[in-house]
């Protein structure tokens, strides 16, 4: 059964490698046994350091996936590298939280560039180079429970998140006929670097609340499930969002006095 999750001799990418979750997901293939190619805008090298403890193979570029021609740099150079690209993880993401009758124009298509285009253009250079290699392949988009559960003044992001699923779903249908599952991974609230500023005490309270669960959840919890959809575990799963919320979504709660 351990077999089923093992990538040994698989290559993965993931965008965002430098913190939070890209760094948890590019650990935890590494251990799974892929070797991992990064592109963040800062250097990576603690992501790199873990994924050559983990006895693997690391490549860590910097670049911005909100440009297409630095995407198509991380495909290229890991397949020169590293011989082909078999997982695609698109998780490199910022975070915008203000109302949207204060959002000018450069702050809308700013967030979209890299939330958004950055998922498109790097599903199209991981499906270019799987097709080409004829062997399949995984490439997973990291959504958002935001997109189930919006939150107020998070238009634009909730909004790429959606496209994201939009992306992963079509994207399933048009490339299952030459092997390659696409699944989305949404998170809910999670420990990380970006959403710091966000957290304020009273919203850490809140969402201990409303989580069923109980509690925040961690970046290496969302990267497990992305070593599944990336495994010959997940091999018949495309075209789905996977929510890891800790109950978040679901939870209707509000404190019904007793009846009956």
């Amino acid at each position: 059964m351990g077999d089923l999750f093992s990538l040994v001799g698989q290559t993965a990418v993931v965008t965002g490698a430098a913190r939070g979750i890209g760094q948890a997901i590019a650990v935890a293939l590494a251990k799974a046994g892929a070797d991992v190619a990064g592109m963040s805008l800062e250097a990576a090298p603690e992501t790199e350091r873990a994924v050559r403890a983990a006895g693997r193979e690391a490549l860590m570029l910097t670049g911005d996936t909100g440009d297409p021609n630095d995407v198509e740099r991380l495909a290229r150079e890991t397949a020169e590298t590293l011989g082909g690209v078999d997982v695609w993880v698109n998780n490199a993401a910022k975070l915008m939280v203000k109302p949207l009758v204060e959002t000018s124009d450069d702050d809308w298509h700013g967030l979209l560039a890299a939330n958004l285009h950055g998922y498109f253009y790097g599903c199209r250079a991981a499906a270019r180079r799987m097709v080409e290699q004829g062997r399949g392949g995984r490439i997973l988009n990291i959504s958002s429970a935001a997109d189930v559960q919006p939150l107020a003044n998070l238009s634009a992001y909730v909004t790429a998140k959606g496209g994201i699923v939009g992306l992963t779903k079509t994207l399933a249908i048009e490339l299952a006929p030459y092997g390659i599952t696409v699944n989305a991974i949404a998170p809910g609230a999670t420990e990380t670097e970006m959403n710091t500023a966000a957290y304020t005490d009273e919203v850490r309270r809140t969402y201990e609340q409303r989580i069923a669960l109980g509690r925040i959840g961690t970046p290496e919890e969302v990267a497990r499930v992305a070593v599944f959809l990336a495994s010959e575990a997940a091999a018949y799963m495309t075209g789905q969002e996977l929510l890891v919320d800790g109950g978040l979504t679901i939870n209707g709660t509000v404190g019904h006095q007793r009846v009956g």
